[in-house]
This record gives C-alpha cells, structure tokens and sequence, in this order.
C-alpha cells in the first residue's frame, strides 16, 4: 500500500500529566505525525505494493499471522506464482497448500486457506467479499483477518487490532509497557477511538500503527528516540513503568509440537506417501543421516529428534485428527 502525503503538524512538549485512559487531545496530529512517517519509513513489502490484489493480502495476512516478515516473504511470492488467484489454489487437493506452506509454522493455515479459495470461487465467482461481514465468513478468517483485508485491500475504515498495534496503543494511549495478555473489549473500543474518520486516513493509521510496533515500538528494546510520536506517548510520560506480566514464548524443543512438524517435513518430502512403518523404531534405526533421496533427509531429521514411539504416535494421531495427513492401507500422504 503506498500512503497519501500527509504534512507533519508540530507536536508541543509532553505532557506529563496526560490521562492514560483516554485518546490524546490532539488526535488530528497524531495521525498526521504517523502518516508522514510512515510514508518515509515503510518496508517495500509486495503485499502493500500498487499493483497488490485482495487474495494476495488475504495470503499475506494468514501467512505472517505468528510469523515474521522475513520467513513469509519467499513462501508468499512463491504462492503468488503459483497460485495468483483463489481459483488457482482451488483447483489443487489441500495437500498440495500444506506441502507449499513449507516450514511456516502451524500449517492448519494452509488448509484455512485452501477452504477459503475453495469458498470464495464457488460461492463469490473468485473474488473475495469486500466488506467485513463477508470476510467473516470464509473458512480460517476472524475479526482481525477480516478487518486488517477490508482495510488493506479494499479501503475500508476498519478498526485493525494486531499484536504491533495493541502495543503501540498501549504504550501511546494507555501508558502500560505491554498490552494485556489477550484482546480485550477496552482495548478494541480504544482502538475503534483512534481510529480517524476520513475512510483512507485510517488506513493509513492501521498501517503505520501496525509498523511502527513492528519496526521501533518493539516488545523488549523499543527504539523511542525515533519514534515520531514519543512527545505525546503515555508511557513515557509516566517514566517508562515496568511491563506487569512476564510474556511466556512457546516451548519448541521437545515437544510434540517438534515432532508434528518432523512428520509433517517427512510427508511433503514424499509426493506419493510414505508407508507408516516407515516412522517405527527398527526402520528408523535403519536411515542414514546422510541419505540422498527426498524423504531421507526428512526422515533423518525426524530420527535425530530422539522422541519416543508414544510421542511420536501422539504427534501422528494429532495430524490425522487435524486433517493434516491422511492415511489408507498403511500409507501416510499430505491431503
């Protein structure tokens, strides 16, 4: 998305006594102050380009959900080749999207994905609802997926709450380090009041909200002396107060997470399946870690894991429950 040009408004001092709870008064500058950033400082991200379509933004947003920038930019470009329009992704078995997600992360999304092409070519004639309500009901799309696509690929005025912007509000309106652990109705109806009114300034806000979380209001080192709005930010005003909580990341290794996601390389190493025996024990002890055919590796690196036939059974029985892989006469495959 390319921003309008919005001329800065100078901003006067802190103001150290400013409610916490409510929107800054000079909200108007706020926005413009933003929006002049943003158009200096955003990332060239295809997905924001002139030439973006709506299902490149819908992919874009289910990709990078829980997900950095850098790890979706090669998967997303190589679906956009592949895959331009819904119609294309529709026409493909669910397997062959889980096997292009690759090493995204929780490729449930990948099969969302493919029900929502599926759903938009048959029932919306391949293109995507333009409005919130019937973004909403597309198979794997919540109310921050469908916001953040009415805004970003139709112009809308939609109030876009993601993890960047809860934090930059936070920090910016309500004077907390972090945002509460999970979305909560104040923070969306916080939100809903910053948001400007004129249809493409909002936009505009989301993304630059959006950014500046991701690129200088970080979570733990937050860059202020180049933020464009420090002089009117809550948190800094109240003396940078201490986060109230500890954020907890997901464990990774060890977990039957870890070993979903070893199956899960072994079988999109595999076009035509792989048998299930082929994750016991003794044929296990068989492969080579320097194997050279294409479930090999795969499968080696699922060996070096050292789980457990339970585990590992576990983690299998969790793919199939899922819709994940599928399996008939001993042979495990994608969808």
């Amino acid at each position: 998305m390319t921003p309008r040009k919005v001329p800065v408004t100078a901003i006067a001092a802190p103001r150290r006594r400013a409610s916490a709870a409510s929107p800054p008064a000079r909200l108007t500058d706020l926005h413009a102050a933003l929006a002049a950033w943003f158009a200096r400082e955003a990332r060239d991200l295809p997905w924001r380009a002139a030439d973006r379509t709506p299902w490149g933004v819908l992919v874009s947003e289910i990709m990078l959900q829980q997900t950095p920038v850098v790890r979706v930019l090669p998967v997303w470009e190589e679906w956009m080749r592949r895959w331009p329009h819904p119609s294309d992704l529709a026409a493909e078995p669910a397997g062959e999207a889980v096997r292009a997600w690759g090493r995204l992360g929780y490729p449930r999304r990948a099969l969302r994905l493919h029900a929502a092409a599926a759903v938009i070519t048959r029932e919306h004639d391949g293109e995507l609802p333009t409005i919130e309500e019937g973004l909403l009901a597309l198979p794997g799309v919540g109310t921050y997926t469908a916001a953040a696509v009415a805004a970003f690929a139709f112009g809308g005025r939609a109030t876009v709450v993601d993890t960047n912007i809860r934090r930059v509000h936070a920090r910016l309106v309500g004077g907390e380090a972090l945002p509460a652990p999970s979305l909560t109705a104040a923070e969306q109806r916080r939100a809903a009041a910053l948001l400007p009114e004129d249809r493409a300034e909002s936009v505009v806000w989301n993304a630059a909200a959006m950014e500046l979380g991701a690129l200088v209001c970080t979570a733990r080192s937050p860059r202020c002396s180049e933020c464009p709005v420090a002089a009117d930010c809550a948190w800094l005003a109240a003396g940078e107060p201490p986060p109230t909580y500890t954020p907890r990341g997901q464990a990774w290794h060890g977990t039957d997470r870890q070993v979903r996601g070893a199956i899960m390389a072994v079988l999109r190493a595999a076009e035509h399946g792989v048998p299930r025996a082929l994750l016991d024990d003794s044929a296990l002890a068989t492969v080579s870690d320097s194997a050279a055919d294409g479930v090999g590796p795969a499968v080696a690196r699922l060996k070096a894991l050292q789980a457990g036939p339970e585990q590992r059974e576990r983690a299998l029985a969790g793919l199939l429950a899922d819709g994940l892989a599928v399996e008939a006469d001993g042979v495990l495959r994608l969808p």
